[in-house]
């Protein structure tokens, strides 16, 4: 909890989301939450780890019924100096661990866009998992997004010249995954463990997205683009996110799940 206060406390992460590269993320995500709730107003959704709220504030502008657990403080803090009043939506402090206030089958859909970045240990991952799909209705959607493997090899141990220090903490493994801890703040994982979760849980995949795709590989190019040129870059991405064998090079996934 430390490490994610101070972490999050000192982060503009209203501000990543509203990048060029950020916004992949945060159109992508939006385009398929859209897409799941496609009924109209009245769904009840449950935001997982809302942050400062740029889906749930959002969510809840749109006219749906929006109940946002953060664990983080500030967080919370951020996202109720959104609010305006209008907004049908409660915020509660709490951990994806523990989601007894809410009974079964609550929601409609469930999300949970950011506490798998944090859980270090597959029991911890599953619970987190097995109470986003107990609180969700039969037949409703539960969507958990992950930070990928592959794309900080790539990118921070590679293209950032970091690769000897990250051998010399002992921090990646002979197959080259990451060893994540508290400490390093993000769990990273691989699209095969992801699919080992699933296999727990009384769900069905619908679809496992690429929610940024190449876009962290080029963020100079996608900030220097002109408006016309990252339109098209968005049309590309969006024709792309689904192709499973491009999946995994992303840094962000979307699992999105139907409860049986």
């Amino acid at each position: 909890m430390d490490f994610l206060s101070e972490y999050y406390g000192s982060r503009d992460e209203d501000g990543r989301l509203l990048s060029r590269v950020g916004r992949v993320e945060y159109l992508t995500t939006m385009k398929y939450i859209k897409e799941y709730l496609e009924g109209g107003c009245g769904k009840r959704i449950l935001e997982v780890g809302a942050g400062t709220g740029r889906y749930s504030v959002t969510l809840a502008r749109m006219g749906y019924c929006v109940t946002a657990v953060e664990l983080v403080e500030h967080n919370i803090d951020v996202l109720k100096g959104k609010l305006d009043g209008s907004e049908d939506i409660e915020v509660f402090q709490g951990n994806a661990l523990d989601l007894s206030r809410f009974e079964d089958g609550s929601f409609d859909m469930t999300l949970v866009l950011g506490p798998l970045y944090h859980l270090y240990t597959k029991a911890d991952k599953l619970r987190a998992l097995h109470e986003a799909v107990r609180v969700t209705k039969p037949g409703g959607v539960i969507m958990a997004a992950y930070c990928m493997n592959e794309a900080t090899i790539v990118q921070y141990c590679f293209m950032g010249g970091n690769l000897s220090d990250e051998f010399a903490k002992e921090m990646i493994s002979p197959d080259w995954h990451c060893k994540s801890e508290p400490k390093e703040i993000f769990e990273l994982i691989r699209t095969e463990e992801i699919a080992e979760l699933d296999a727990e849980l009384d769900v069905t995949r619908e679809k496992l997205i690429a929610t940024d795709g190449a876009a962290h590989y080029h963020k100079a190019m996608l900030e220097e683009m002109d408006d016309a040129t990252y339109q098209k870059w968005l049309d590309f991405h969006f024709t792309t996110c689904e192709r499973q064998d491009l999946v995994g090079a992303s840094n962000h996934t979307l699992d999105i799940l139907i409860k049986n």
